[in-house]
């Protein structure tokens, strides 16, 4: 980093600044907003209020009735017994009474080419998906989606006047198999919780060949009676699960673990670093996408998910098994119909880009490319190249390098301008001293004047060294984006990294050392090293080629103290990107000694200068006389003040 890359870095942070200062929104639009939100905080508080007071009445009366039961349950007979046990169950249960005779825990396996399915007859929701062209980084089968005893997925609605939870009611599989291959066409399973033949909720799955994407239809039959659509006209479904580990470095895994949803044509997620947050909204979701670093388990509505609310919350598990428990909660319409469709899909599946994209409906934002410039940088330059390399090498070391060398030759021309400007500023130094000392304190404005006519004079821009670093930095941040992404990386080996998604440990220790476990971690990255060094070894050649400046005297201490805080910043990121950034800067390093030792003569460079000084001056532009006239009235006002 010279100081023209200084120099560019803060023109791109007040680009950024003034972008986001003229896009915040208005006093009005805030305070609307926070009616808004203060409203259906109070119109929600209400609610949660209102149905602890009813679970709680209803709780007292339960364990009334409860304590009668048992204290003449001794001198019953046992059918009087199963008597007031089936009177039990309809009382809590409705006319879904009948499906708790059997209690049956069994599940049924849907298998196709890439999964593996569980489906529980309790609740007839997924059990859990495996993937069965992955595993996890211990080499275990990939379990992504794992819906235990103390996870939810399922209904809560009225019917016949009680509060139906089919979370926690079992449901009757359309088959005895225990397996249900899917091999040449889809294959469906039907759950069914029933109150007679007629009547029934149904969870019917139905699975393809060579697809992480299934469809989920719920359908009510022969309800419409018992579910009181005049007092609920909607029923809300709950999804919580407990996310497990699957790589590594559990805390880049874990910033990387997050929901997001897409609410009309925007994504929106929650923020992963936070222990606990939650996204609440009056409106509509399309989709709700319970996103890992490599993975995802999204849930699809053919139509919308009203009123969408999510959580994630942190898990403090010393086991180290499972990272995060996301919840979600959105209500379903229900109508007064004889029969009703609710369709859905469901994806698990690995969050690659080309795979989401096809789907069209914007899962491949779950891929976090960067955005703006940057995320367009990586769809149309670097992914292209990347997938293109992999389509006849295997190895991703190699890959990487070539991406490498691809991407410095495509950027020569601007190495070679940004070059080109630093000689130019260097030979032009003696010159720059001469005015400085010619013009005493005081007349700075003289003397910049002078300089800025020598610079125009010779041929020279000052900002010529900075637009090629401007257009360089694109590139730069999307690579930092692209390859801790890439799930093309995850566990391929190279040299002694083992998994270049993960960080290549050489050394490491248990021992928690407080701050430097936190920041740094418990190892010793090799090619966070190197990257380092070379960094170093760049910035040293860089800054011997450059003038002198003494008007930043701490640039040169920023410059070299760079390399240092790359060290801990890079130590628990992809060792991929570290090894990118590794051969970057070693190629730079050969570029720019190939350049000043056979390109470009600065001997020659200076004549030809001296040569552009003898040629007529070209006529002004508008844009300079402006800046010549500001700076003139600039120095009167100066010389006024100091009379005064």
């Amino acid at each position: 980093m010279d100081r023209n890359t200084v120099i560019g870095l803060l023109i791109i942070g007040a680009l950024l600044v003034g972008y986001m200062f003229l896009t915040k929104p208005t006093p009005e639009q805030i305070e609307a907003r926070q009616r808004m939100q203060d409203s259906i905080a109070q119109v929600k508080m209400k609610e949660d209020s209102l149905a602890k007071i009813q679970i709680a009445m209803q709780d007292s009366l339960e364990k009334a009735q409860e304590k009668e039961i048992i204290e003449n349950h001794e001198s019953l007979s046992q059918e009087e017994r199963d008597s007031l046990n089936a009177l039990k169950l309809e009382d809590k249960y409705g006319i879904f009474a009948n499906a708790f005779d059997s209690n049956d825990d069994g599940f049924t396996i849907i298998e196709n080419n890439k999964m593996i399915i569980k489906v529980s007859n309790l609740g007839g929701k997924i059990a859990s998906v495996e993937l069965k062209d992955y595993k996890t980084y211990y080499q275990d089968p990939l379990i992504l989606y794992k819906n235990d005893s103390l996870s939810t997925f399922g209904l809560e609605l009225f019917v016949a006047g009680k509060s139906i939870i089919t979370n926690d009611m079992y449901f009757a599989p359309s088959t005895k198999e225990d397996t249900i291959k899917v091999v040449d066409k889809e294959e469906k399973l039907s759950m069914r919780l029933k109150a007679a033949d007629d009547k029934y909720i149904e969870f019917l799955y139905t699975v393809y060949p060579d697809n992480y994407m299934l469809d989920f239809d719920i359908n009510f039959v022969g309800l419409q009676n018992e579910i009181n659509t005049l007092v609920n006209s909607y029923a809300n479904m709950r999804w919580e699960v407990k996310v497990p580990r699957l790589e590594r470095g559990i805390d880049w895994e874990n910033n990387n673990t997050t929901i997001y949803l897409k609410i009309d044509k925007d994504i929106e997620s929650l923020n992963a670093a936070k222990a606990k947050d939650e996204f609440k909204t009056s409106g509509s979701a399309h989709w709700i996408a319970y996103k890992q670093q490599f993975f995802s388990s999204v849930l699809i509505a053919d139509e919308a998910l009203s009123s969408p609310v999510v959580n994630a919350e942190k898990i403090d598990d010393p086991s180290g098994n499972y990272l995060k428990t996301f919840s979600s909660t959105f209500s379903i319409p229900l109508e007064n119909a004889e029969k009703q469709k609710v369709g859905f899909r469901m994806y698990f599946g690995p969050n690659k880009f080309s795979k989401l994209k096809k789907y069209d409906i914007k899962l491949e934002k779950l891929v976090p490319l960067g955005w703006g410039i940057f995320g367009w940088v990586n769809k149309w330059i670097i992914i292209p190249i990347f997938n293109w390399l992999g389509g006849f090498i295997n190895n991703y070391g190699l890959i990487i390098f070539l991406l490498t060398l691809i991407v410095k030759i495509g950027l020569a021309p601007l190495t070679y301008k940004s070059y080109l400007s630093s000689a130019k500023m260097r030979v032009l130094k003696p010159q720059v001293d001469a005015l400085n000392e010619k013009y005493p304190k005081g007349k700075e404005m003289e003397k910049q004047q002078a300089v800025m006519a020598l610079y125009k004079k010779a041929g020279v821009s000052p900002m010529g060294g900075c637009l090629p670093m401007l257009l360089q930095f694109p590139i730069l941040i999307a690579m930092f984006r692209f390859f801790p992404a890439s799930i093309e990386l995850r566990q391929q080996s190279f040299l002694w990294a083992n998994d270049l998604s993960s960080y290549d440990a050489i050394v490491e220790w248990s021992t928690h050392i407080p701050i430097i476990s936190t920041f740094y971690g418990n190892h010793i990255s090799l090619f966070t090293l190197l990257m380092a060094a070379s960094m170093l070894v760049s910035t040293w050649i860089t800054s011997r080629n450059q003038p002198q400046n003494n008007s930043m005297p701490g640039m040169k201490f920023i410059m070299y103290f760079m390399p240092v805080m790359m060290i801990i910043w890079f130590n628990k990121y992809s060792s991929g990107l570290s090894y990118y950034y590794f051969l970057a800067n070693v190629l730079t390093i050969l570029q720019t000694l190939i350049i000043q030792k056979f390109i470009i003569n600065e001997e020659k460079l200076l004549a030809q200068m001296d040569a552009n000084k003898k040629k007529p001056a070209k006529p002004k532009s508008k844009w300079q006389q402006r800046i010549e006239e500001a700076q003139r009235a600039q120095q009167q006002k100066l010389q006024q003040q100091r009379k005064k």
